[in-house]
């Protein structure tokens, strides 16, 4: 267990939930529960892990081009994510999973029934606020808040359209992606 407090980490969400910046649904994301037991909020170090975690994930596997077009981006929006008290999260970056005992697949894999064993397993068993990790995609820090946290120990700001922010152009250029107009 570590503590953490993320300040100025980003949530990309869905544009048409823009006026809940910490909504939380069930879903079949790296740590969700396999029996939709908890909700989670995932948040993310810098601009471009958050695309590439919510928006581009696998899409361009075997693809030659790596473009978005604009109906891609305008669907979104973008919010800042502070935590207002210190997280108490596991912390599986660099060598936890191993000092854990765990499969490395928990953060690894691209199939995530294994993580989200784990996660409704540590769920169940513990009163952590989350888990601390790195992007399988970025190798960024992500954290995945359990919903007993988000309403006591986060704050977003407003959600923005992620198609005006001046970041935008440098975070998918980083991630090598082009954007069709």
């Amino acid at each position: 267990m570590r503590r953490f407090q993320p300040t100025a980490y980003l949530r990309t969400t869905p544009w048409a939930h823009r006026a809940t910046p910490l909504g939380m649904g069930f879903g079949k994301t790296r740590f969700a529960s396999p029996v939709d037991a908890f909700k989670l909020v995932y948040i993310a170090k810098d601009l471009p892990t958050s695309i590439a975690e919510a928006i581009v994930r696998d899409r361009f596997e075997g693809a030659a081009a790596r473009a978005l077009t604009m109906a891609d981006i305008s669907d979104w929006g973008v919010c800042a994510v502070d935590a207002t008290a210190r997280l108490r999260v596991l912390d599986l970056r660099k060598d936890g999973c191993f000092q854990l005992g765990i499969s490395t697949d928990i953060v690894g894999a691209k199939a995530q029934d294994e993580a989200r064993l784990f996660s409704q397993t540590l769920y169940d068993t513990s009163d952590l606020d989350g888990i601390l990790y790195h992007s399988r995609l970025r190798k960024k820090d992500c954290v995945a808040v359990y919903d007993r946290a988000v309403d006591t120990k986060l704050a977003a700001e407003p959600v923005v359209e992620l198609e005006t922010l001046a970041a935008l152009v440098p975070a998918l250029r980083s991630l090598k992606i082009d954007v069709i107009v």
